[in-house]
């Protein structure tokens, strides 16, 4: 803080280095930051996965399982029992064929209170207990799977529930089991899982009074993990493994390693984020691929939404994957439960192995394949070098005014006089009241939703867009007709605080959602280094500056990238349909971002209206202002 604070810091042939390379050196902390980024693809930049947990004792498991006919038995009930029941779980008949095993049965009750619309919802949970004979139920493993009747929009779970009863029978019957297993059956995706995680630990996630969790009528013991089943068929060719959970929280690196070293074993296809591992022979077609694999684990984690109930987990310190397998289609080689019932037998018995809990390898890292990896102290460097050219443009231009302002006084003065050059009280209104305006957004969608409803009869997701696209165009167009005159001195220093800003979330939302951080920094940092605050620039690059910041709008640059990923789904729609489908995608995704901060915690509505929205204001207010003749 020296430097920002002593005006004679300037006089340093450092820092007069840094003033007259200041652009150059920012164009290439930027570029080496994203080139850095992508050179993490290939394999010298990054490692080969390993076992950190020698506990875990992967190699040494004899397996023993053959769930083979237990589960086609199983999936014949249960399909059975599916079309009695298309809209809703067969309660009774889990609950029966899980007492039938002599575990401990219980059924969840949970219910939902619709915040928009007052409407509550109910669902149930079916879990029993397989109780350890070698421990007094101090830990315990969960084997899930989300239940999806048949008029369900999701691929089907029937084989996973049949896969989880046929492995609960098994384990009954083995007396070597140190932690009890819990075997869980979800209703209503991950509602259901977060419903009964909340219940078993006695705690609220979201919001209260929106997710009631009830209460549990049995417990077992501290979950250590959680295995969650997505088979989609009694044969499959693939096993994918997926690690993202809530707010880009991911499982210790272990048990990723687990999954793929027992899938490899069993000789069945492996993948992660639906990509198999391929190496080419061109180097260049190798890094590619790898570098694709990285930027969809990076696109798909930076959205903080799970891929699965596993990551519901995370948040209470238990470690969890899923698993999901996909059916057979034309003439590749199906696998059957059999090969399948053995991956998930070796993955919870080296659970039962465990010692303590998982805490030896990586809880931060990148995967660009199923068998190497990126850790912390790799991928963080790259962030670092683009996040500090803010640093340095900030720093730059503070002292560019202090040099200003010392050469047009012929005295020296002392820091708490030539502060008062500075508007204090209009500068720090400026900045409060961007924050307060993003948290009073944050805040609105219940007033939104109301306001719609009741006054023009609107739904709740027609509410909510028409609300946002108007706040949209206010933050956008307010400024123009909201001129007013400012000291160039003022808005410096405006700037000075948005670069700051800029900079400091980046590296807060870093250290709990690496790809959140690395995808706004990517895109915000070479556009903030066009903002200049004066007028007196070419009106033909200023207009091109306020096209690319409007672009840059939380709300438009959100409906960008959803019209871009309706484009790459439908790419044979005409320009029309797309456009259709776009605007509903638009509207279901606010609603989906603003209900996932509700119930489940998902933060990234919060960060995008009280945080990235305030500084997208300040930056905007900057290319905006009145001022008079700028510095040299």
């Amino acid at each position: 803080m020296g430097l920002l604070t002593d005006p004679r810091a300037g006089t340093g042939k450092i820092i007069k280095l840094l003033l007259k390379w200041e652009k150059p050196l920012c164009f290439v902390l930027y570029i080496g930051g994203v080139v850095w980024l992508m050179l993490l693809a290939l394999p010298a930049f990054n490692d080969n996965t390993y076992f950190s947990e020698n506990a875990l004792l992967p190699g040494l498991v004899t397996k023993e399982s053959n769930l083979e006919q237990t589960s086609k038995q199983y999936y014949y009930e249960l399909s059975h029992e599916m079309k009695r029941y298309p809209d809703n779980m067969p309660y009774a008949w889990l609950s029966a064929k899980f007492s039938q095993l002599h575990l401990d049965v219980f059924v969840h009750n949970f219910s939902l209170i619709y915040p928009f619309q007052e409407q509550k919802f109910v669902g149930q949970n079916v879990y029993g207990i397989v109780r350890a004979p070698r421990a007094s139920s101090t830990e315990a493993i969960v084997v899930s799977v989300p239940y999806r009747p048949i008029n369900s929009i999701y691929l089907d779970t029937a084989p996973s529930v049949a896969l989880l009863l046929a492995f609960a029978k098994f384990c009954r019957k083995q007396k070597y089991w140190a932690k009890d297993i819990i075997f869980l059956v979800t209703e209503h995706e991950q509602l259901g899982m977060q419903a009964w995680l909340d219940a078993y630990h006695g705690s609220t996630s979201g919001q209260e009074g929106i997710l009631l969790a009830g209460d549990l009528s049995g417990r077992a013991g501290s979950i250590q993990a959680a295995i969650n089943l997505e088979f989609h068929a009694m044969k499959i060719t693939s096993i994918d493994v997926k690690v993202e959970g809530l707010n880009g929280q991911l499982p210790n690196l272990d048990l990723f390693n687990l999954a793929q070293n027992m899938i490899a074993k069993e000789g069945i296809q492996q993948s992660f984020q639906r990509r198999f591992d391929v190496n080419y022979r061109d180097k260049f077609k190798s890094w590619w691929y790898h570098f694709n694999t990285l930027m969809s684990m990076v696109a798909t984690q930076a959205t903080g939404v799970p891929t699965g109930n596993h990551g519901l987990f995370h948040r209470f310190g238990i470690e969890a994957i899923t698993l999901e397998g996909f059916k057979k289609s034309g003439k590749e080689t199906g696998t059957n439960f059999y090969q399948v019932g053995r991956i998930v037998e070796s993955i919870v018995r080296s659970l039962n192995n465990l010692l303590e809990r998982f805490h030896q390898s990586y809880f931060f890292y990148l995967l660009p394949s199923t068998d190497r990896y990126i850790s912390i102290g790799l991928y963080m460097r790259p962030l670092v070098l683009i996040i500090a050219s803010l640093f340095i443009k900030a720093f730059s231009i503070w002292q560019r005014l202090q040099t200003s302002n010392n050469e047009t006084k012929k005295n020296k003065q002392s820091l708490s006089n030539k502060v008062d050059k500075f508007d204090i009280g209009n500068i720090a209104s400026e900045v409060l009241w961007a924050h307060i305006f993003g948290v009073l957004i944050m805040a609105s969608p219940r007033i939104f939703t109301l306001i719609g409803s009741q006054m023009l009869n609107l739904r709740t997701e027609d509410s909510l867009y028409i609300s946002f696209a108007l706040i949209t165009i206010l933050t956008i167009f307010g400024r123009f007709y909201l001129k007013r005159s400012i000291k160039y001195e003022n808005i410096l220093l405006v700037f000075v605080i948005a670069l700051i800003e800029l900079a400091t979330a980046l590296m807060c939302i870093a250290m709990h959602n690496f790809s959140l951080a690395l995808v706004t920094a990517v895109i915000y940092v070479p556009i903030v280094f066009l903002i200049t605050p004066h007028h007196e620039s070419a009106s033909r690059f200023r207009c091109c500056q306020y096209i690319m910041w409007i672009m840059l709008h939380p709300f438009i640059s959100s409906a960008i990238v959803v019209m871009g990923y309706t484009y790459l789904n439908f790419p044979t729609d005409p320009i029309l349909s797309l456009f259709l489908r776009s605007y509903r995608a638009n509207k279901q995704a606010l609603v989906f971002s603003i209900v996932d901060s509700m119930i489940y915690g998902n933060w990234f509505y919060n960060v995008a209206t009280a945080v990235m929205l305030p500084m997208w204001m300040l930056f905007w207010n900057v290319m905006h202002s009145s001022i008079a003749t700028p510095l040299r």
